[in-house]
């Protein structure tokens, strides 16, 4: 197991980010491992909303599937994997600050399978990936 922490503030309203980071159809926008995204659940977003998605990882194609597990509009999202190459469990903070919008994502994540062997190695470059896509969303909304 290991943990991912990481904290970005992003120049606009608390609102426009929790909406932009929520919308699946967003995600691989700035999620530069993530091929496809797609909702598996009907209604408004939510606590049960389920989502399936299709990763890059080298020449693999990992899929997992996710649920939301708290959800409070423009403050928070919690979420766990419900299938896939590893467990996470996580959530997204929002926070409004001088300046913008603080978003803060903490995750603790559990590998599987063959990838159970190498986790302790996977740690650091998943936290430099996450500072990456933070660094790529801030870039992203800044320029809207």
């Amino acid at each position: 197991m290991f943990r991912l922490e990481h904290s970005v503030v992003i120049n606009r309203p608390r609102e426009q980010v929790f909406e932009y980071v929520t919308n699946i159809e967003n995600a691989p926008k700035w999620k530069s491992r993530l091929l496809e995204v797609r909702r598996t659940s009907e209604g408004p977003l939510g606590v049960g909303t389920t989502q399936t998605s299709v990763g890059q990882f080298l020449v693999w194609r990992p899929k997992s599937q996710a649920e939301i597990t708290e959800f409070e509009p423009n403050r928070k999202v919690g979420f766990k994997t419900t299938s896939g190459p590893v467990s996470a469990i996580g959530e997204f903070i929002f926070e409004s600050v001088e300046g913008g919008t603080r978003v803060t994502l903490v995750a603790g994540m559990h590998p599987s399978g063959f990838l159970r062997l190498v986790g302790p190695i996977l740690a650091r470059p998943s936290q430099s990936h996450l500072e990456t896509e933070f660094a790529k969303l801030k870039e992203l909304l800044e320029a809207q």
